[in-house]
């Protein structure tokens, strides 16, 4: 096994990978290789996100997704390179992505495996235009049946079933996340030899010193959040006042906060009403950054329990979230048993 804490070794992704593929002598080698297909994918991305000011990838196509979202043309991109690399490949049996109504069976004329691929295939997309942060976030489940075709109904599992899940953050540098339940580790795009290297060995969030969430909409939540954000602020005494950092990306504050310290949450409100819980999509967002955050020391929650423990009704249900620092975010738990129950 690679020592992790040599500051001299190089271990590329794909060596790490196969390292953690050691531990599980029964492993064929399918996970493995599905998580390589998306590194590569987020090479991929990353070289079109540097370009994004260039009018062919900039602004928006003529498209609203299932969302209601109007499809930006970088997302349509992110979409179909996770797609076209992943396949044809023998190691899925489906895919469902947030920018597409039905999930995606494999074509007919390619081999089907075992495992089920989710994605937001460019979360924060919004923020293109601004040559602000976006990223990419996934999570990998088992398939529910041996064989035969792929239903909705296996794609609907808790997020406690994931396999692996992760994310790519396209910034500054383009960063990999992943955690295939042994810790999470971050790789960083070196690219002058166009490969990810380990450079966040067995991350762990440390001590909180931030709190993400736009305080835009704070007429709008129910009174046990915002009191819980009087608390976050140091009002009430309890805990010292954070300092609040918000991108609107949320691959980005999640990142910022796994890495910092810190809480990311967007709640419920009465804003819009036809999103009465909330705006991110619990299968594509919150699953598999709460499967991240709980294999960091961390947390997820809705409001009123785990995140993990909810199963899906539809492939597009939203859902509120809390993520992050352990012990404030299960707090936002007493706020709403509290105020709002």
């Amino acid at each position: 096994m690679t020592d992790y804490a040599d500051p001299s070794a190089i271990i590329t992704i794909e060596r790490h990978i196969l390292d953690e593929q050691s531990i599980h002598p029964e492993a064929t080698g399918t996970l493995t290789n599905i998580l390589y297909d998306l590194a590569l994918a987020g090479k991929v991305i990353a070289s079109k996100t540097t370009r994004a000011g260039l009018a062919e990838i900039l602004g928006r196509t003529a498209d609203v997704n299932v969302q209601g979202e109007t499809v930006m043309k970088l997302d349509r991109f992110a979409d179909l390179t996770i797609v076209r690399l992943t396949d044809h490949t023998g190691r899925l049996a489906g895919l469902a992505s947030e920018e597409n109504v039905d999930f995606l069976p494999i074509p007919p004329q390619y081999p089907m495996g075992k495992y089920l691929l989710v994605f937001d295939p460019l979360d924060g997309s919004a923020n293109v235009d601004f040559n602000m942060p976006v990223g990419t976030i996934f999570g990998i489940y088992r398939r529910l049946k041996e064989s035969g075709p792929v239903s909705v109904d296996e794609f609907l599992q808790p997020g406690r079933k994931l396999v692996a899940a992760g994310y790519i953050a396209y910034g500054t540098s383009t960063m990999f996340v992943y955690t295939a339940g042994h810790g999470v580790h971050g790789f960083t795009l070196d690219p002058s030899v166009g490969e990810f290297l380990l450079s966040h060995p067995n991350i762990r969030i440390p001590r909180a010193k931030y709190f993400s969430v736009n305080l835009g909409y704070q007429m709008y939540w129910s009174r046990g959040v915002q009191l819980y954000t009087e608390f976050l602020q140091g009002h009430g005494g309890g805990v010292k006042a954070l300092s609040l950092r918000y991108l609107g990306t949320l691959v980005s504050d999640f990142h910022r906060n796994l890495l910092a310290g810190g809480v990311f949450y967007y709640p419920a409100d009465s804003k819009d009403p036809k999103m009465p819980t909330g705006k991110l999509r619990l299968l594509y967002e919150a699953n598999p950054l709460a499967f991240i955050a709980e294999q960091a020391g961390g947390y997820a929650s809705n409001g009123n329990g785990p995140i993990l423990d909810v199963k899906p009704a539809s492939l597009h249900q939203r859902t509120p979230l809390y993520i992050g620092d352990r012990d404030l975010t299960a707090k936002v738990e007493e706020f709403i048993r509290a105020q709002d129950e």
